[in-house]
């Protein structure tokens, strides 16, 4: 079955949870752009609002312009102003009978002066109470009306012109939110740029733990200190990727079988090297085995070479530097909790001189290596997803 990927995404906004006044103020802010108003009154934070939580005047003439009009013409509303009712109800569930009954409490000398009404409320309205709303509003003659649910208060709100009005009133902000992507987009690429310049000087580099300050000193008796030394490097599309293991392979003429000599690690790093996790390397063994390994045809030679992968998000900085015990560049990251290795995961290739490559699944493994060379598979591999 394939992994599901999942994405980020943006929890329903809870408009039930503001307190019923806040609710009003949201959605009268909200209105300032929807039309050209020469006035726009809080009129539900009186107490008695007449059913208007919301009343507005919408300038007949264009855009209303309170700093270029007297205040003599402000006192006074123009008659041919349009006139909005605005109803804003914090409730989760109204069905159209509650809706219309709503509606109806309107006094009729009230219904007669309307030119628009909106209605609002944090609910999800069905297909019948849009259309009795709709209904009702033509037969009481009014010109405009509009009927704003949850859908269309989030519509609102994640305008990029109302992210302001999206923080203040949910702690939420798709532009900081965007700017920290892009953040951390730039910091995974400027990461990335230093990576490649180090790896061009540098066959060797030490790997460190950024929140670990005991380096250098070894622990006397724990081995899990928090650096490690690994050499060759590449970045892949995977992160930073490298050598881990490396074993002396056979791959058979049919491409399929294979054998290792996983009791010799030839990509131990010795103590000049790795002065921590270094060690002699045991060269009579190395070069028994190696005799042995080079009997084989050329096109039969393989290396198996275990590689670790550190995601770019892990890397934090990159001090090309280094310091004066290795003089390898260090490498920061945050390592992956609960295992004695920095990596996320790591994975087997096995590849012939060549360039052939098998997958080096446990049933096709065979014995070409003597037994004091070979060992039961460190790794696993899941064959139920392998094709030949």
């Amino acid at each position: 079955m394939p992994k599901v990927n999942y994405t980020r995404t943006v929890n329903p906004l809870q408009f039930d949870a503001l307190e019923p006044k806040r609710f009003e103020d949201l959605v009268r802010q909200l209105l300032h752009d929807f039309r050209p108003w020469r006035q726009l009154e809080a009129t539900g934070r009186s107490g008695s609002d007449d059913g208007f939580d919301v009343r507005g005047w919408e300038s007949s003439g264009g855009i209303a312009d309170a700093e270029t009009e007297s205040e003599e013409d402000l006192a006074s509303i123009s008659a041919g102003d349009r006139i909005w009712l605005v109803q804003c109800k914090r409730e989760r569930t109204i069905g159209p009978t509650k809706l219309i009954n709503y509606l109806n409490d309107i006094s009729d000398d009230d219904v007669k002066t309307l030119h628009g009404i909106a209605f609002v409320a944090c609910a999800d309205f069905s297909k019948k109470a849009r259309d009795d709303f709709r209904s009702w509003c033509v037969e009481h003659g009014v010109a405009e009306f509009h009927l704003w649910g949850k859908a269309e208060l989030e519509d609102a709100l994640f305008q990029p012109k109302n992210d302001g009005l999206l923080f203040a009133y949910f702690g939420l902000s798709l532009t900081i939110r965007r700017r920290s992507e892009q953040a951390r987009l730039r910091a995974q690429t400027t990461v990335k740029r230093k990576l490649s310049t180090a790896i061009e000087k540098a066959h060797h580099f030490l790997l460190r733990d950024a929140a670990d300050d005991k380096y250098p000193y070894r622990p006397k008796r724990d081995e899990d200190f928090g650096w490690w030394v690994y050499s060759r490097p590449k970045l892949t599309f995977r992160g930073l990727e490298v050598v881990v293991r490396r074993y002396f392979a056979f791959i058979d003429d049919d491409g399929k079988h294979w054998d290792y000599a996983n009791a010799h690690n030839d990509g131990r790093l010795d103590a000049r090297l790795d002065p921590w996790r270094g060690g002699e390397v045991q060269w009579e063994q190395r070069q028994t085995l190696y005799d042995f390994w080079s009997a084989f045809p050329r096109q039969n030679q393989a290396w198996l070479e275990v590689w670790g992968v550190m995601p770019f998000l892990s890397v934090i900085e990159v001090d090309e530097l280094g310091d004066d015990i290795t003089g390898h560049p260090h490498i920061f990251v945050i390592p992956h909790a609960g295992i004695s290795r920095p990596f996320e995961h790591d994975y087997a290739e096995l590849e012939s001189l060549g360039r052939r490559t098998v997958n080096p699944r446990p049933s096709t493994r065979i014995e070409k290596f003597p037994a004091e060379f070979r060992k039961p598979l460190p790794f696993r591999v899941n064959e139920e997803n392998d094709s030949d």
